[in-house]
């Protein structure tokens, strides 16, 4: 099925025209050579604009990673342009990424903040470290360290600590501040909550309400629609590596037209729908596999 991507002049979430943060247009990705060869990604479009929330959905293999990594030039584009601010980085070499990435326009929250987080840094060093690499005074990146650990409801307690001396709820925030630390046009995370319990999962999430509330944008990944559908604005939707889906969190949820979505939604129990019996979540399968 046809999707369709934010371009310049679309209407954010205010209804205001900006330029997108995120193009991704036509992009492929692919493993191996020759008849080997493995498509990850296949002619995936998307956009996210200034203040948007995109989550992106798919099961395990659906290439949900594979675009984040790719955006965040960790994997090379086969095909297809990504631009980030409207600055063209697809063929970006190791140098200019790392230009790119000290400038902080960009920045990602992993899966594991337990392994993301530098073991042997504390808190207070790890949310400093991007702003000094950017040449900011050491007593004005730890006043906004301090600040942006308010942002993530932690207290200033915790920056003497080390990551292993800290909660995986409280170290799956202090990785979100210091993603936002460098105040970067765009903040990808990859599954933020799959690790976290119940009571942790609803707190990151609320924090990540308040965050598109406050303006960032923010590429949501994750396997659980159920934990997009209350942050997300738009949702796209992934399977076995093209974008089958994309629309507003709402339609998505309540009107999904592909086959995959239809199924997605009917086996996420957190979602105020119609539950779908076992009778029909087969016969959505069978039509997949057709």
């Amino acid at each position: 099925m046809t999707t369709t991507s934010p371009g310049p002049g679309t209407a954010g979430p205010a209804g205001v025209a900006t330029a997108p943060v995120l193009e991704v247009d036509g992009l492929d990705v692919r493993y191996g050579r020759g008849r080997r060869a493995r498509y990850a990604l296949r002619d995936v479009s998307l956009g996210v604009a200034p203040g948007e929330t995109v989550g992106v959905i798919g099961e395990t293999g659906s290439g949900k990673s594979t675009l984040a990594r790719a955006v965040l030039g960790l994997v090379s584009a086969s095909a297809g342009s990504i631009r980030i601010g409207g600055e063209e980085v697809t063929g970006y070499g190791n140098r200019r990424w790392r230009e790119l990435r000290r400038r902080g326009v960009v920045q990602y929250v992993f899966q594991d903040p337990l392994r993301s987080l530098d073991p042997d840094l504390t808190v207070e060093d790890s949310l400093t470290e991007p702003l000094l690499i950017q040449g900011v005074p050491r007593k004005e990146a730890e006043r906004r360290a301090r600040s942006f650990l308010d942002r993530v409801h932690l207290a200033g307690e915790l920056l003497p600590r080390l990551p292993g001396e800290l909660s995986g709820g409280q170290r799956q925030r202090v990785a979100v501040a210091r993603a936002l630390v460098t105040d970067p046009a765009l903040v990808i995370l990859d599954e933020p909550v799959s690790a976290l319990d119940s009571a942790n999962r609803v707190q990151v999430l609320r924090i990540l309400g308040e965050l598109r509330d406050a303006g960032t944008a923010l590429v949501f990944i994750s396997h659980d629609l159920g934990s997009i559908a209350g942050t997300a604005d738009r949702i796209a939707v992934l399977y076995r590596g093209g974008l089958v889906e994309v629309g507003a969190a709402g339609d998505v949820i309540n009107h999904p037209r592909h086959v995959y979505t239809r199924l997605l939604v009917s086996s996420a129990p957190t979602l105020h729908t119609r539950a779908a019996d076992r009778a029909e979540r087969e016969a959505l399968r069978a039509r997949l596999s057709a």
